[in-house]
């Protein structure tokens, strides 16, 4: 594994990444007044900056398009209306699917990007999966800023997360409300921190299919940068792992020969087939295999769940949940 920027003490540390976090990737650089928007002759505009750079963004934008999942519960919190957006990707706990005038993008497999054009946005907040669209909107709606603030390569996840959240406080005039997102997410993380023995093996995986996939420490989807932000001690670390949606291969004699006293749980399929019959719940995957019978994590019952929409709302208010749900079963554990 690369040597992880996240290790030593916890709490000084995590304040001073979001500290930064904030100064040097999330404050508004704007023009003249002082602190107050510029003035220009389509109205009242910021600067921010974003994956690609400085972005100037309407102040407030009139017309909003959301395709990135991580974001859709914090612009729907904070009563952001949108005029297009990845509505097929949206979970259901998101207000979002059950507005009809939100026109609806489709999912990144095959989406109506064209459909983006009615909306004559001013601001896409756009990322995760559509990410690889940014030129298509460009070329689209060439008068739209694209907003891009996926978590970068080779940055602290939970700063980055941090970060998302504190561009669109700006954005939106919600500073208070983003501030206040962060502190719930770094109180969370310091609970889990603290609750966590320093000793114990974790295994973190996700389900999909009746199967069992690896989540790698530090590299896998979901779960892996949960091992560098609460420096856990991997009970199995393989070559070649990937970021893939539904983990990597492998076989539960390899979990169960790594014995490990936790188990971290992302279930994928409960948020896109919760309602399918063939639906297999996580909980009946692990629990229901006899090659894990004898697992410390399972014969203890240190098995912990991921929020069910985890897998299409992976944003700071899901993690901050996580975090606390596993603050909790640490803290029952010793």
């Amino acid at each position: 594994m690369p040597s992880n920027p996240l290790r030593g003490p916890r709490a000084a540390r995590t304040t001073r990444a979001l500290l930064a976090a904030t100064a040097a990737g999330a404050v508004l650089a704007v023009a003249a007044c002082g602190g107050q928007s510029a003035s220009t002759e389509q109205g009242a505009t910021i600067e921010v900056e974003d994956n690609n750079g400085t972005q100037t963004v309407p102040s407030p934008p009139t017309s909003v398009v959301a395709t990135d999942n991580r974001t859709f519960e914090t612009l729907s919190d904070w009563g952001v209306e949108l005029s297009a957006g990845a509505v097929s990707l949206m979970p259901s706990t998101i207000p979002y699917t059950e507005d009809d005038s939100i026109v609806d993008l489709g999912s990144h497999r095959e989406p109506d990007l064209e459909a983006v054009v009615a909306a004559e946005p001013d601001l896409i907040v756009n990322g995760q999966r559509f990410s690889q669209y940014h030129d298509d909107f460009v070329e689209l709606v060439p008068e739209a800023t694209i907003l891009e603030l996926d978590p970068r390569e080779g940055e602290p996840f939970d700063t980055e997360l941090a970060r998302q959240v504190t561009v669109l406080g700006e954005v939106f005039d919600k500073q208070d409300e983003a501030q206040t997102l962060v502190e719930d997410f770094e109180a969370a993380i310091e609970r889990a921190s603290a609750a966590y023995d320093g000793q114990s093996t974790v295994m973190a995986v996700i389900t999909s299919g009746g199967q069992i996939g690896y989540s790698a420490p530090g590299e896998g989807r979901t779960l892996g940068p949960v091992f560098d932000i609460l420096d856990l001690t991997p009970a199995l670390e393989v070559e070649d792992a990937s970021t893939d949606h539904q983990g990597d291969e492998i076989s539960v004699e390899a979990i169960a020969d790594s014995d490990p006293d936790w188990i971290l749980v992302m279930d994928r399929d409960a948020a896109v087939m919760a309602d399918d019959p063939e639906y297999t719940p996580a909980a009946e995957v692990l629990e229901g295999s006899a090659a894990l019978t004898n697992v410390t994590a399972v014969q203890s019952d240190q098995i912990v769940y991921m929020p069910a929409d985890t897998y299409t709302n992976e944003g700071i208010q899901t993690y901050t949940e996580f975090f606390n749900t596993l603050a909790d079963a640490f803290e029952a554990a010793s």
